[in-house]
């Protein structure tokens, strides 16, 4: 408000100026004009280059301001970028926003400008952080409200999308469990194993993406051949992603002894059949699950599902 009050304030100021400008040219007077008191100064004017005195008698026309310069609201390419969520889409109460460009954006600023969020709860704080030159990201302050309906338009693009319950689920090494909670209440608690020695699970908020049925876990992914020591191709049941990293809250038969009492996995969360099936079943996109208490560190925020540590 500032600065558009300040340029408003000089446009009425620099038309003040330029009308006096014409007030005192439509005067008319000679170039050797009298005194207008005896001893008094000399009141002829040098001529200003293209203003033209009118005629005696021609009232001065006024002047008006010029006209305000509106900034740009986007960049040149701001055309029609991705939008996630989609439209329609249900998420969790830590879904971020992402808005993918066609093209590398020059001025962060003014892409960031030409973004609207608004929500169904009125406002939510939140911030821009920039994953790339044709990557933003906006997510709350803290997580959105729940059940929420929420509107982001970036250029010529638009998505509606709802915020569903708040389902949050907390993984502590203390007790190796994991407490699961729907609008503040506890609907499940389930044991579980973490990472052990050399890959302990790290600590953060992390976000839950896609899922799957069933699938093989792969240490070659992550660049330890098969064959190697630790290396491994497991089958898994109901395993649902929480870091692009590779971390996994799946089914372990394998390791239900270990659950609740010590960590054997290679950084997943390994939980019953029974309890993998339900969390797969009832978890969303966009759902945070928080780690605490190990000794793994803190969760790369650039993991892409990792926003929260950002």
């Amino acid at each position: 408000m500032g600065a558009r009050r300040s340029a408003r304030f000089l446009a009425r100021s620099a038309a003040g100026v330029l009308a006096a400008a014409a007030v005192t040219v439509g005067v008319a007077v000679p170039a050797s004009a009298a005194p207008l008191w005896p001893g008094g100064p000399d009141i002829s004017l040098p001529p200003i280059p293209g203003i033209t005195a009118p005629a005696p008698g021609v009232p001065t026309p006024p002047v008006a301001p010029p006209a305000p310069v509106e900034a740009p609201r986007g960049p040149a390419n701001f055309s029609a970028p991705a939008l996630n969520p989609s439209a329609g889409e249900v998420v969790g109460v830590a879904q971020p926003i992402i808005v993918r460009f066609a093209a590398p954006i020059d001025d962060r600023a003014v892409a960031e400008r030409a973004i609207d969020v608004t929500t169904s709860a009125g406002d939510v704080a939140g911030r821009f952080f920039w994953f790339s030159d044709s990557q933003v990201r906006w997510r709350p302050d803290v997580f959105w409200p729940a059940n929420t309906t929420v509107t982001v338009t970036a250029g010529d693009a638009s998505s509606t999308f709802t915020v569903g319950d708040a389902i949050v689920t907390t993984a502590d090494d203390d007790t190796k469990t994991i407490t699961v909670t729907r609008n503040g209440e506890v609907v499940r608690t389930m044991p579980t194993s973490m990472g052990k020695v050399g890959h302990e699970t790290p600590n953060g908020t992390y976000i839950v993406g896609e899922r799957f049925r069933d699938m093989y876990m792969d240490s070659s992914t992550y660049g330890v051949p098969v064959d190697a020591p630790e290396g491994y191709r497991t089958y898994v049941e109901y395993a649902t992603r929480m870091s692009n990293s590779g971390i996994f809250v799946h089914a372990a038969p394998w390791s239900v002894d270990s659950q609740g009492v010590e960590n054997v996995s290679h950084g997943c969360l390994n939980v019953s059949t029974e309890d993998a099936k339900w969390f797969f079943e009832t978890a969303q996109k966009g759902d945070p699950v928080v780690v605490q208490n190990t000794d793994g560190g803190i969760l790369n925020g650039r993991d892409g599902l990792g926003d929260w540590q950002l």
